[in-house]
């Protein structure tokens, strides 16, 4: 569950893009305009402070999930450089309001994992992460064994995210949890 007095990860700065300061953004958000309209964002390097950035331009890569933005004072490729790998953030009180059904991604991570056996639930492992290049993956520790396996987030498959009880409930396809 989001806990309302921290930051909310939006992005991962990945490389410079040009000489000129511009930068090229991983996102983690559904929100496009978290990365088209200008406004206040916050960079984290680490676990350091959130230093605070003024987002002046930013367009989608077409095709892409990536965006390329620009911050007022990163001017060249070497400041834009020394962002990479850092984390863009926004406060959780800008987080926008969903619709009865829909997640903010970052509030499945460390979710149990259960699926029903027997007529019982049985917790299987833990939502350690999430990828989403081309589709939403949840990233599952299985217990038995600790491997990581990814999960498409369809509610076909996961037709049941209770944040409040602190799970998800996976009916996987056959052979889905053993590759």
């Amino acid at each position: 569950m989001i806990n309302h007095n921290e930051w909310l990860i939006v992005g991962l700065i990945t490389s410079p893009q040009g000489i000129n300061g511009k930068i090229k953004i991983k996102s983690l958000s559904d929100f496009e305009e978290r990365f088209t309209k200008p406004g206040k964002r916050w960079i984290q390097k680490g676990n350091e402070t959130p230093i605070e950035f003024e987002l002046t331009h930013g367009f989608k890569k077409p095709g892409k999930e990536s965006f390329i933005i620009t911050f007022k004072g990163i001017n060249n490729r070497t400041q834009a450089e020394n962002l990479k790998g850092q984390k863009i953030l926004v406060k959780v009180d800008a987080i926008p309001k969903l619709s009865h059904g829909e997640y903010h991604l970052t509030e499945l991570i460390n979710l149990n994992v259960k699926i029903s056996e027997n007529n019982q639930l049985h917790i299987i492992g833990k939502v350690i992460n999430l990828s989403n290049e081309k589709n939403n993956l949840l990233v599952i520790q299985l217990l038995k064994n600790n491997k990581e396996v990814l999960i498409p987030f369809v509610k076909e498959i996961v037709p049941i995210v209770d944040i409040k009880k602190n799970f998800i409930l996976l009916t996987p396809p056959s052979g889905l949890l053993e590759l």
